[in-house]
């Protein structure tokens, strides 16, 4: 069995040039993928949120830097991996009837190169980004999900969802250490038994008790949509979790690996 599909729990920007916990796993996670290494990686970033669909086609898509507040070495952090175009156009036609534009503007963002940058360090692999359409529901985006499989099945592209399943910054407590408030645990508790049990059911965590608390706004939730609709689709998938923890009280590392 391959990995075929990761949500990734990406938190603060810090990650890209820190070594700590969260990133020694995704370097871990990276080196075993890499042994059967993908064609091309689809990424579903909650930092491009869009009206409509995009997806990056050019062939050497640039760093973004969209952050701000941040150390300068994070902005002197490039990760040059090159784009795909063909891939990028394999998208337009999975996705149907979805309609996805190509996008020569965007790039890379943080939430898709803070996480890559220690998995693949050599960033020789292929990527490519898709938007997440804001005024569609989370149904819509689980159905594109499904469709999307077919581009880890049939195509070898690896397709990672990157956001946070709880991301409150409001209620963020920065002295808070490696812990979240009873409310976020409970809410990651409920999507990690939904995506280890049945995906199919992630759009019940809509109707959450906690919902609102952990998904104030829904950019860094969505993402997961896609990965469950994606596992939900391949056959025979199997899904483990890895960075099961809360930060800073409102924020929620936890990540899903999909093999199949």
């Amino acid at each position: 069995m391959n990995t075929k599909a990761l949500f990734v729990g990406h938190g603060t920007p810090m990650n890209a040039i820190e070594d700590n916990q969260y990133t020694n796993t995704w370097k871990s996670l990276g080196e075993k993928i890499s042994d059967s290494a993908p064609r091309a990686i689809l990424s579903v970033s909650a930092h491009w949120y869009t009206r409509g669909t995009g997806v990056t086609a050019m062939t050497n898509p640039k760093t973004i830097h969209d952050f701000w507040g941040f150390p300068p070495e994070l902005n002197a952090v490039h990760y040059d991996a090159p784009g795909d175009p063909e891939i990028a156009e394999l998208v337009k036609d999975i996705a149907k009837p979805t309609l996805v534009q190509e996008d020569y503007n965007w790039g890379l963002d943080h939430g898709t190169w803070s996480v890559l940058k220690h998995m693949f360090p050599e960033a020789k692999i292929p990527v490519v980004q898709l938007s997440i359409d804001g005024t569609k529901g989370f149904a819509e985006h689980v159905l594109l999900g499904n469709r999307l499989a077919r581009l880890a099945e049939e195509h070898n592209v690896l397709i990672v969802g990157s956001g946070n399943v709880v991301h409150n910054l409001s209620m963020v407590q920065w002295k808070a250490g490696n812990t979240g408030f009873d409310w976020a645990d409970r809410f990651d508790a409920a999507a990690k038994e939904i995506m280890l049990g049945d995906p199919d059911r992630a759009e019940s965590l809509l109707h959450h008790e906690n919902f609102r608390q952990a998904v104030p706004t829904p950019d860094h939730f969505l993402p997961l949509a896609y990965i469950a609709g994606a596992t939900a689709a391949l056959e025979k998938s199997e899904v483990s979790v890895f960075n099961d923890e809360r930060t800073m009280g409102s924020l929620s590392m936890t990540g899903y690996q999909v093999n199949a």
